[in-house]
C-alpha cells in the first residue's frame, strides 16, 4: 500500500511536467528517423542514455560517423551540470544500493527542479524513485512513438525544438516562486550567467553552474561566520 501510495503521490507530481516532455520526445523520434536511422535506436537511446539536449545532439555525431573521443568530449561538456545537482539532490533519502544507482542515473534537469522544491522536503524515498521512473518513461515512450510516426510528420513543421526551452522555463519559474522572496539567489544567478557569457562564452553552461556555486559557498560561508544578534 505504500509503494502504491508514492507511486500515485509521484505520477501526480511530474504529469505536467512529463506532459510537457512529450512534444520533444515526439520530436526527438522524429529527428532520428529522418537521419536515417532505425526506429528503435529512438526507444534504446531515450532508455539508456536518457541524456535529453545530449541525446538530439548525438544523432548528429553518429550520423557523421564522429571520433568515440569527440563525442566522450560532448557529453562531458552538455552533462557536467549534473555534476551540480548531485551536490544537493536527496539521494540520502533513497534506500538501496540498487535504487541509489538507479536514481543517481535517472537525475535529470526535470526530476531536479521537482524534487528541490519547498513542498518536496517531505518526501520519500520511493516517492522520489518513482517521480524518476515516470519522468524516465515519458521521455522513452515518447521518443519510440515519435520514431514510429516520424514518417508522418511533414518536413515544414518548425517549433518542436523549443519544448524543452519553454519546459525550462516553467521550471525556472516555479523554482523562482518558491524562493519567497530571496532576491539575492535569482541576481546571484543572473551575474554568474552574464559573467560566463563574456568570459567563458565556448564553456558558457559549465562556467555558469562553476561561478554559481562558489558564489552560494561564499554567501553560505558569511552566513555562518556572522555573529547571531540577541
Amino acid at each position: 500500500m505504500r509503494t502504491t501510495s508514492a507511486a500515485r503521490a509521484a505520477f501526480r507530481d511530474c504529469a505536467s511536467v512529463g506532459l510537457g516532455m512529450l512534444p520533444l520526445g515526439l520530436a526527438f523520434g522524429a529527428l532520428v528517423v529522418q537521419s536515417g536511422l532505425d526506429w528503435w535506436w529512438a526507444g534504446l537511446s531515450a532508455a539508456l542514455i536518457y541524456g535529453g539536449s545530449f541525446e538530439f545532439l548525438l544523432i548528429g555525431m553518429v550520423t557523421s560517423a564522429a571520433p568515440l573521443a569527440s563525442i566522450a568530449v560532448a557529453a562531458f561538456l552538455v552533462q557536467a551540470r549534473h555534476v551540480f545537482y548531485a551536490l544537493s539532490f536527496p539521494l540520502h533519502r533513497v534506500r538501496g544500493g540498487l535504487a541509489k544507482t538507479y536514481s543517481t542515473f535517472a537525475l535529470t534537469d526535470e526530476a531536479y527542479a521537482l524534487t528541490s522544491t519547498e513542498q518536496s522536503r517531505g518526501w520519500s524515498g520511493p516517492r522520489i524513485l518513482w517521480l524518476q521512473f515516470f519522468l524516465h518513461l515519458y521521455w522513452a515512450g515518447s521518443a519510440a512513438a515519435g520514431a514510429l510516426l516520424g514518417s508522418l510528420v511533414p518536413d515544414g513543421v518548425t517549433g518542436l525544438d523549443f519544448a524543452l526551452t519553454a519546459l525550462f522555463v516553467v521550471l525556472a519559474l516555479d523554482a523562482l516562486r518558491d524562493l519567497r522572496g530571496d532576491l539575492p539567489t535569482p541576481l546571484l544567478a543572473l551575474l554568474c550567467a552574464l559573467a560566463a557569457r563574456l568570459l567563458f562564452p565556448h564553456q558558457l553552461l559549465l562556467a555558469a553552474f562553476a561561478l554559481f556555486t562558489a558564489g552560494l559557498l561564499v554567501r553560505r560561508l558569511a552566513d555562518v561566520r556572522k555573529p547571531a544578534h540577541a
